[in-house]
């Protein structure tokens, strides 16, 4: 084990009305259950005021789901770290799969966002992960250590910075890697960052994504080099959310 203290962020996609509310609140009530691991949500844009609100000064970390590499201008649609940070986030996420393939943003872009996390004084969550294809082909650790190398900027190390490795083939399916494949990459990810930052890396947060689930946090959350989840459809409910958190403490 690492000994670095435990995240689990929720990464709520575009999912969640007003009505999803009362699952903060129940996350909220829940927390103090569980002590020794960081929790955060990231909702939707439209949700972000309304989930500040719900936290009050509750422990619970508050992010978004991405950014614009520049602080404002005629971006229609898009929103800044700095705006972000204004709405009371702590956290962004950056270089997720779904917007690599959607919108694609490249290595360079995602770094980019990352920089502006820290301009902002957020932490990002950079997101790295091959397809079943490159898995298939072999080319797992080429693929991620290449973006780790092209979406983790410079100031990684002396900022606040945590790298989620989300397997793309996992992501929704229900599919989740062999514990022995989630050490592996883990293990290569800590390698390459500190070949690249030196001892400075160890402050660098690695957690894992894809499917996890109540049923399987328990085994996930405890392979050597895994800092804690970054979860998708299992928290956007209080308890599942909660149980996968407590498999961490």
């Amino acid at each position: 084990m690492t000994g670095r203290r435990k995240l689990v962020a929720g990464n709520w996609k575009m999912n969640g009305l007003r009505a999803a509310l009362s699952e903060v609140q129940a996350m909220v009530e829940g927390a103090s259950a569980i002590p020794g691991v960081d929790l955060a949500i990231c909702p939707p844009a439209t949700l972000v005021n309304a989930v500040k609100a719900e936290l009050g000064a509750s422990a619970i970390g508050l992010g978004g789901q991405d950014c614009h590499a520049e602080k404002s201008g005629a971006y229609t649609g898009d929103i800044s770290a700095e705006m972000l940070a204004d709405a009371g986030a702590s956290y962004v996420i950056v270089g997720h799969s779904e917007r690599r393939a959607a919108h694609a943003e490249t290595d360079a872009r995602v770094a980019a966002k990352a920089a502006a996390a820290y301009r902002a004084g957020l932490t990002p969550i950079i997101c790295v992960g091959e397809s079943l294809e490159q898995r298939d082909k072999g080319e797992t650790l080429t693929v991620i250590t290449s973006q780790l190398a092209g979406s983790v900027p410079d100031l990684a190390a002396s900022q606040t910075t945590v790298v989620a490795y989300e397997p793309i083939w996992a992501i929704g399916t229900g599919r989740t890697p062999t514990t022995a494949q989630v050490a592996e990459v883990h293990q290569a990810m800590a390698q390459a960052l500190s070949n690249r930052f030196g001892p400075a890396a160890k402050s660098i947060r690695l957690l894992y994504g894809g499917s996890v689930k109540p049923e399987n946090a328990q085994e996930l959350m405890h392979v050597d080099g895994v800092d804690g989840a970054l979860v998708g459809g299992a928290s956007l409910k209080a308890s599942d959310f909660l149980k996968i958190a407590a498999a961490c403490a």
